[in-house]
């Protein structure tokens, strides 16, 4: 009875070590959309990350070892180049060990948040329309955007591939942010210019999918899933906060529940290899 007990005690103790090193070891890459600006609690400042953005509550639910590098304002120049001058490549937490990749970018690099800016219109409608604002030659700016995009966001997927081999990469878009007619004037955006800047998010996620696609990862089409929470829904089924947010959040950007259902949709693919 008592060599049982001893040979089940020494089983334990050799099973624990092999359980703590199948710990899945994540890495979240990524901009604002992932970062959390403003939902408490803020972990790092010069970022605006929360530990409560989708990556956070993403590794919960997998029970996995997280090393969150998403950073607010990042570009794909960001993924390999020092932020602002100050935050370390991004690229820099991979490692040939790493399990999970995730990555949400590419809205900076089109410069879409410049267009927020500049089409609201609080007051009144604003003349020029957005589409007008953003057409240069009869060629709308954002389209040429996206297509500069897209070779980066090829070389950055191919750059996670070399650095971390054996890992499942998983690319996310971003949340739908208007349905059709949006919701003017409680949101300042006419029906015409939010459905504008709303089409060239989803002509952006078409790249982000293909681009996924033919770089051996997988897209998780987090729009879809998000359209009846947009900026015109009931504050309390809201996921993401406008103008002046009802939950703590920075304008325009997922709140605290948007991120739980992120990752729970997110969740789904992130367990299965790319």
């Amino acid at each position: 009875m008592r060599y049982a007990l001893v040979v089940a005690l020494l089983a334990c103790l050799v099973a624990a070590p092999a359980q703590a090193s199948a710990r899945i070891r994540y890495v979240a890459l990524g901009d604002s959309s992932a970062a959390g600006p403003l939902i408490p609690d803020q972990i790092d400042t010069t970022c605006l990350r929360s530990d409560r953005n989708w990556p956070h509550v993403l590794a919960g639910r997998l029970g996995a070892s997280l090393t969150d590098v998403t950073c607010s304002g990042a570009t794909t120049a960001d993924l390999t180049g020092r932020q602002a001058g100050i935050v370390a490549p991004q690229f820099d937490a991979l490692r040939r060990d790493t399990d999970l990749v995730t990555l949400a970018i590419a809205a900076n690099d089109i410069a879409l948040s410049s267009a927020f800016v500049t089409c609201a219109s609080p007051d009144r409608p604003v003349v020029p329309s957005c589409r007008d604002q953003y057409t240069s030659g009869g060629a709308d700016v954002f389209t040429t955007r996206i297509a500069a995009t897209a070779p980066k966001v090829a070389a950055a997927l191919a750059e996670i591939h070399r650095r971390s081999p054996a890992a499942r990469v998983v690319v996310t878009g971003y949340l739908t942010y208007w349905q059709p007619g949006g919701c003017y004037p409680a949101d300042p955006y006419t029906a015409a210019d939010a459905g504008y800047i709303q089409a060239t998010f989803d002509r952006l996620m078409v790249m982000l999918a293909d681009r996924s696609a033919r770089g051996g990862a997988s897209y998780v089409d987090i729009r879809g899933p998000s359209a009846g929470h947009g900026l015109c829904a009931a504050p309390a089924t809201r996921w993401l906060e406008g103008a002046a947010p009802a939950s703590p959040a920075y304008p325009y950007h997922p709140n605290a529940a948007g991120m739980a259902a992120a990752a729970a949709i997110i969740d789904g693919v992130a367990r299965t290899r790319s």
